[in-house]
C-alpha cells in the first residue's frame, strides 16, 4: 500500500527518471544544509559532475566519500601526490585529474577562510520573496547570486566554481528552492513566501 500511495506523489519532473533521483530529490536536494565539511562535499560533487549526468555522481557518492577520507576538509588539504595518483587510479570515482586536482586545492583555499566556508557559501542565497518556477523550463541554470559567488570563490583561490556549478550547489542545499509549483516539497503556500 505504502508503494502505492508513493508513486502518486508529486515531484519535480527531473527527479522520476531513477531510483537515486527519487531518494536524492525527496530526501536531500533544497533542503538546507550548513556545515564547513558538507557543503565541501557538495561544492566538490558538482564539479565532478561538470559534463556529466548528476545520476553518475549519485550513484558514485559513496566511493567518492571513501576516496576522499568523508570530504573532511583539513584532511583532503593534506592530500600527497600519493594521494593524487591513488584517486586516479580509482575507477569508483569521476577520474579526471583537473577535478581531482581542484578539490584538493579547494580544500586548502577553504582553510584559509576566516568566516569558514558555509558562512561564506550563505552569504550568498537570495534574501526575500522569490518567485516559484512554475515548470522546469522556469528554473534558471545561473542567478546574480551564483554569479556573484562563483566571483568570490575564484578570488578565494577556489577551482572549477563556475556560475551554473554555484547555481547547482545553491539548489541542491537549500540556499534557493526550484521545487517547481505542484512538487509535494515545495513549501505550502501559506508558509512559502515564494509563492505569487
Amino acid at each position: 500500500m505504502a508503494g502505492a500511495s508513493v508513486r502518486c506523489v508529486q515531484r519535480c519532473a527531473w527527479a522520476t527518471s531513477a531510483p537515486e533521483y527519487v531518494t536524492y530529490h525527496d530526501e536531500e536536494w533544497g533542503v538546507p544544509l550548513r556545515g564547513d565539511d558538507a557543503l565541501f562535499e557538495r561544492l566538490c560533487l558538482e564539479a565532478f559532475q561538470s559534463g556529466l549526468s548528476w545520476i553518475t555522481i549519485l550513484r558514485k557518492r559513496p566511493a567518492f566519500r571513501a576516496a576522499f577520507a568523508g570530504f573532511a576538509i583539513d584532511a583532503v588539504a593534506a592530500f600527497t601526490d600519493e594521494d593524487r595518483a591513488r584517486l586516479l587510479a580509482d575507477a569508483g570515482i569521476v577520474r579526471n585529474r583537473a577535478k581531482i586536482d581542484a578539490a584538493i586545492g579547494n580544500a586548502r583555499a577553504a582553510q584559509q577562510l576566516p568566516e569558514g566556508l558555509s558562512e561564506l557559501l550563505w552569504s550568498f542565497a537570495p534574501q526575500g520573496p522569490r518567485a516559484r518556477p512554475a515548470t522546469l523550463a522556469d528554473v534558471p541554470a545561473t542567478s546574480p547570486e551564483s554569479i556573484a559567488m562563483a566571483r568570490e570563490l575564484k578570488r578565494r583561490g577556489f577551482a572549477f566554481v563556475g556560475p551554473t556549478t554555484a547555481y547547482a550547489l545553491m539548489q541542491a542545499t537549500g540556499m534557493v528552492d526550484d521545487h517547481v509549483a505542484g512538487c509535494f516539497r515545495a513549501a505550502p503556500p501559506e508558509r512559502d513566501a515564494t509563492s505569487p
